[in-house]
């Protein structure tokens, strides 16, 4: 499983664990917060994983952070060829593993961002990997996505089912010891938590009067 320190990582992972014995990816490429990183291993360590494996990517940056690039539309968080890169690696540890499955977190909202995100992309990405690796196809690999079809306030309301610990989870495209509370991953988080309904669990740590 692809596990970052997010909410629908941290989602998919608790559900996923619940059919499946799990073994976790969580990528360290350049610029990501720490604390996203801490958050990976605290996910894990909480879901009681088979294993837990980091695999660094220094040269690997968001579009933000590369002289020149141009973002056509998205938004400087975006990584080139993202999901591509990240998903041979998962592949890669599947035939390791030999495991049955790949499961990455990604939600309805992220597949109307990126086009790497889509159902088109991962049913040709899973194709592709299958008919270059015979071991893929002896174990029936298959790319799976639990949250496809959900809304990220819908995902909350799942991970609050689940007893997700929340608390624990990273949404901040910044570096620091708290979230910001500004940048586009804590608007969001503080969106879909009032749009389900439920109270996030590091309302302690926003600013008393919030926009």
């Amino acid at each position: 499983m692809l596990l970052s320190g997010g909410i629908d990582s941290a989602t998919s992972l608790f559900l996923t664990k619940t059919k499946r014995r799990v073994r976790a990816l969580t990528f360290e490429y350049q610029g990501i917060a720490q604390k996203e990183l801490d958050s990976a291993r605290e996910m894990a360590s909480q879901a009681g994983v088979v294993e837990h494996r980091f695999v660094r990517l220094p040269d690997l940056k968001e579009a933000g952070d590369i002289p020149g690039f141009e973002l056509h539309g998205l938004p400087p968080t975006y990584i080139p060829a993202r999901n591509a890169i990240f998903y041979s690696f998962a592949e890669s540890y599947a035939e390791e593993k030999g495991a049955s499955a790949i499961v990455g977190g990604h939600n309805r909202d992220d597949q109307e961002a990126f086009d790497d995100v889509s159902q088109g992309f991962f049913s040709s990405l899973e194709t592709a990997l299958k008919m270059g690796y015979p071991t893929l196809r002896k174990n029936r690999v298959r790319i799976v996505l639990p949250l496809k079809r959900m809304r990220k306030v819908e995902v909350i309301r799942l991970g609050a089912s689940l007893h997700v610990p929340f608390e624990q989870t990273w949404s901040c495209h910044r570096d620091g010891r708290a979230h910001c509370w500004s940048c586009p991953g804590c608007l969001s988080r503080r969106r879909s938590f009032r749009g389900a309904g439920i109270p996030d669990p590091l309302d302690e740590a926003k600013p008393a009067k919030v926009t």
